[in-house]
Formats: C-alpha cells, sequence, structure tokens
C-alpha cells in the first residue's frame, strides 16, 4: 500500500511530471495535496494502470484531494530553458496554481529546484511509494494525453493520437517525411538513426 506521506505534521504536495521523453509537445507536471488521513488502494504510478484506469481515477483525485493543479512548459520553453529545467518548472507552475499552499513538497524522480523556502524531498520511483505522487502522475499523464490528442487533430500524420510525442518509428518516420512542426522541440534529435530507434517509453 502506498504512504500517505513522507513529512510528518506538515501540509504536503507529491509532485511528478509528464512528457519528458517526447519529441513534440509541451512537458506537464501536476501538484496534489490529500487530506492527512487519506488512504486509496487504486491509486498507483500512472504507467502502471491502463489508460481507462487513469482516466477513471483523475476523477477520483480531483474529488478527493484537498487542492490539486497541473502546470505546463511549452516546446519552444523547452528548447530554451532544456528539459531538465523544465519539468521543474512545469512543477513549480502546478505547485503555484494550488489553492491551498503546501508546507513541502515531495517530488518523483532524483533532481528539483527548491520551491521557495519548503522542505523537499526527491524520491526514486516515488509514484510507486506515495499516495500523492502517484495521483500527480496520473493528473500529468492525462491532462498532457488530451493535449496530444488536440494536437493530433492538427497534424494527424504524426500519429501523436498513438505514440504522444514520443519516439517511435512511425513519428520519426513522419518527420522525415513532413518535416517539423511548430510543437517539435527543436534541441531534440528529431530524425533519430534508421539503423537504432530509441526504444519506446510513454510515461
Amino acid at each position: 500500500m502506498l504512504q500517505n506521506h513522507y513529512f510528518e505534521g506538515l501540509v504536503e504536495a507529491g509532485c511528478d511530471e509528464a512528457g519528458r521523453g517526447c519529441l513534440a509537445g509541451s512537458v506537464f507536471a501536476a501538484a496534489v495535496i490529500f487530506p492527512p488521513d487519506y488512504h486509496n488502494a487504486d491509486l498507483n504510478d500512472s504507467k502502471q494502470l491502463s489508460e481507462r484506469r487513469r482516466y477513471a481515477l483523475r476523477q477520483v483525485v480531483e474529488h478527493d484531494a484537498l487542492a490539486w493543479a497541473v502546470g505546463e512548459v511549452l516546446p519552444e520553453e523547452i528548447d530554451r530553458i532544456n528539459i531538465l529545467n523544465a519539468s521543474i518548472l512545469a512543477m513549480h507552475r502546478a505547485l503555484d496554481a494550488l489553492s491551498v499552499r503546501p508546507q513541502a513538497v515531495i517530488v518523483d524522480g532524483n533532481r528539483f529546484k527548491r520551491y521557495g523556502s519548503l522542505p523537499y524531498q526527491t524520491i526514486v520511483k516515488g509514484d510507486g511509494k506515495f499516495l500523492s505522487i502517484a495521483a500527480a502522475s496520473i493528473l500529468a499523464k492525462t491532462y498532457r494525453d488530451d493535449y496530444m490528442h488536440d494536437l493530433a487533430r492538427e497534424y494527424p500524420q504524426y500519429d501523436w493520437d498513438g505514440n504522444k510525442g514520443y519516439p517511435t518509428a512511425k513519428h520519426r518516420q513522419a518527420i522525415r517525411q513532413y518535416g517539423s512542426t511548430p510543437y517539435h522541440r527543436r534541441t531534440f534529435n528529431l530524425l533519430g538513426s534508421l539503423q537504432q530507434e530509441l526504444p519506446l517509453s510513454f510515461d
């Protein structure tokens, strides 16, 4: 069972991001604050859940959380500040938008920049250990998927409905054939190598 909190006695926000490894589109992050005694056995890392289950749990999270918010950093910002800084900035933007002010922050992964003066803790595979991070992973993933579905209607040839902007063979072949779009991250290796495609990753 996932843990409720890391910092004892503090209002704690859990953060996670989605879309870091994509060739196209914004990176999204979410922040979630649950009540101190909250438990939900259904919550887990979004990568371990089916798409239908993620969207069902998004409604549960939005109903049960004391506060939740989603932050976005655009492709042109990613190119300007790099994807690591953009991922952290998306988390900061989500924290900025919370209706309840946190007193501490826990973050999936091993990199973060201090948010104001709040104590924070990075937790590797935190989305499989803490409820608020698992919830944030679900919100970040589903809101980013919604965004990529919208972009796919504008540029159907890149199969963003299927790959969500990740570096699949079909996505890279479309870039070779049609070129890049305003939503592609120009500082990323868009074409890859015909001999060795990157492995698929749909975080």
